[in-house]
């Protein structure tokens, strides 16, 4: 390992609470430790890390307590980034320290190069470097949507200024954007989706996304993979198109993991976990979605997996959350359900005592 780690170590634990605040957003502080779900900044409680130096060890070391890893903070902003080598956990530990640069290698070689447009590393930059969306427009547009708690688990965040480019000969834009993480069934992040959204309000045709041409891209790896709400290796899950869909479903049953495949084709090639054995269709009403619903029930039955269509009223549940609301679409999912979900996962309306 380069020599200067562990200096570089030594300083980030100076600033160990500052480290897990920016890297591992999704956690909190309590008493000497910073408590999240593991090193990738899910959102959980089985990874501590030590912010204070005690009898027990030195700040900056971290421990998880579900798998057994432990390391410190380089460690941290390397699986958090998805980073590969340890130069560009170098450079990001430096940057946020605000160290200069250490001396370039006697080598004549050219500058790393960006990372490509549209790659899986770009696309982990990205939601590396947005926020949290409470408080920002992504809140107000989701709410426009019906979407008022917004159980997301930690797969969405917002950007202020992300760049949209219309065309080659066109100038860059940009627009705040709703950011969406595209994981695989490791929880790895391969790529993103961005929604553009209309700083200015809502209207009825765009529902609040920005008047751009094609307000929702993704860019990634993203054949196989899924916009992720909850674990990946529950043993039921509800498999659909859009994020807006799942988020509506999630609000009726915010414990059920779900994924967001973001086209029909990309539904019907979803990687399945070995330990699934029940799967929710969340088809769209169009004719994408009956070639969808036909492709994952061969594909389950194949797998020996339970496979259930959930049909909505109009073209999608958003649709149906939108127009009839929460207590409907909750009444349409409990006839649709296998009766054990609905006593496991279907969140009942709140009783005024």
């Amino acid at each position: 390992m380069p020599r200067d780690a562990s200096e570089l170590a030594h300083r980030l634990a100076r600033e160990a609470e500052a480290v897990c605040r920016h890297y591992l957003s999704n956690g909190k502080r309590e008493g000497r430790y910073w408590l999240v779900g593991d090193v990738y900044n899910t959102p959980g409680r089985s990874m501590f890390v030590r912010l204070q130096e005690s009898p027990k060890g030195p700040a900056g070391k971290w421990t998880d307590a579900a798998t057994g890893e432990h390391g410190d903070l380089l460690d941290i902003i390397r699986e958090s980034l998805g980073l590969r080598d340890f130069r560009e956990v170098a450079e990001e530990a430096r940057r946020f320290l605000k160290l200069p640069r250490s001396e370039p290698e006697v080598v004549v070689k050219a500058a790393r190069p960006p990372a490509p447009a549209g790659s899986q590393e770009a696309a982990r930059r990205l939601f590396a470097i947005s926020s949290p969306i409470t408080g920002t427009i992504v809140e107000a547009y989701l709410r426009h949507r019906g979407i008022v708690h917004v159980h997301h688990g930690g797969s969405l965040r917002f950007h202020p200024r992300c760049y949209y480019r219309p065309e080659e000969h066109l100038p860059t834009e940009t627009w705040p954007a709703m950011i969406a993480c595209v994981t695989n069934l490791d929880g790895r992040i391969t790529g993103v989706h961005r929604t553009w959204l209309d700083p200015n309000g809502f209207d009825r045709i765009r529902l609040g996304k920005a008047p751009i041409d094609t307000p929702r891209r993704a860019m990634g790896d993203l054949l196989g993979n899924a916009v992720r709400f909850g674990a990946t290796d529950d043993d039921v899950l509800v498999a659909g198109e859009g994020i807006e869909t799942m988020l509506s479903l999630r609000c009726v049953l915010p414990t059920l993991s779900m994924a967001a495949a973001l086209s029909a084709n990309h539904l019907a090639a979803i990687a399945l976990s070995s330990s699934l054995r029940r799967l929710y269709i969340a088809r769209d009403a169009d004719a994408a979605g009956d070639t969808v619903q036909a492709v994952l029930l061969q594909r389950a039955e194949t797998a020996g997996i339970e496979a259930i269509p959930l049909s909505p009223r109009l073209g999608d549940f958003n649709e149906d959350l939108h127009v009839f609301g929460l207590d409907a679409l909750r009444a349409a999912l409990r006839i649709q359900l296998v009766p054990e979900d609905v006593s496991r996962f279907l969140l009942l309306p709140t009783t005024v005592v």
